[in-house]
């Protein structure tokens, strides 16, 4: 289910983009557009939650196989250097909401703690990377495109599972109930806590149970 539930992702982001950024015109006044882009947002981070639970080996029990699509979901993201993320995420679980974990910020300002987040976590090889398949793409589609359907459901991805995924669920104050993981869980539905960042809001759940992949954490409420 892990693999099957990987590539259905890979595969609706790979098949999404490439009919965006052929098929449709930039129209700012037309909701069809943005509805599109809304849901390549969704698929971006979708590929970021592939590539987490790949981290944590619940992709698949081959390692190669696991590896492999952690590796090709974190290209499609963004670039990403998966072995770095491998490294900053162990230690996030380590020593999760203090000064020694990488995904969180002392100074719990939204948007200082976001920048920490991205500059941590962005590399010049990933800019080099990332600038090359910009002008490749200009082969096949207007820059406009570029930036409107593949550029900005990125951004706009990383900003959602910043919210949903590290911001709302490390921030303080730790509550007793955040113990002994610092990790709060939203209170809302399921079908919230699927749209917002494919259960990842049900945070406390995951770092109880790393091991348990997004497509079950539900169970763990």
């Amino acid at each position: 289910m892990g693999i099957f539930f990987a590539l259905t992702i890979i595969l609706s982001w790979i098949s999404h983009c490439a009919y965006m950024l052929m098929m449709l015109d930039w129209s700012p006044l037309s909701i069809g557009m943005w509805f599109h882009v809304a849901l390549q947002t969704y698929l971006s981070v979708g590929l970021f939650i592939t590539a987490h639970d790949a981290m944590h080996g619940t992709v698949s029990s081959n390692k190669t196989i696991n590896n492999a699509i952690g590796w090709v979901s974190c290209f499609l993201f963004a670039g990403m250097n998966y072995k770095r993320l491998i490294t900053n995420h162990m230690a996030h679980h380590t020593y999760p909401g203090t000064e020694k974990d990488p995904d969180y910020d002392k100074s719990q300002n939204y948007l200082l703690w976001f920048l920490r987040f991205m500059i941590h976590y962005t590399t010049i090889s990933q800019l080099i990377v990332m600038g090359v398949l910009f002008n490749l793409l200009k082969f096949i589609a207007p820059e406009i495109n570029i930036w409107i359907f593949w550029v900005a459901p990125s951004m706009l991805g990383a900003l959602q599972l910043f919210t949903f995924g590290t911001y709302i669920p490390h921030r303080t104050p730790h509550t007793h109930d955040m113990q002994p993981h610092n990790a709060r869980t939203i209170k809302k539905n399921h079908l919230y806590a699927m749209l917002t960042c494919y259960f990842f809001g049900y945070h406390h759940e995951h770092h109880a149970s790393p091991r348990t992949p997004w497509w079950k954490l539900y169970t763990m409420k």
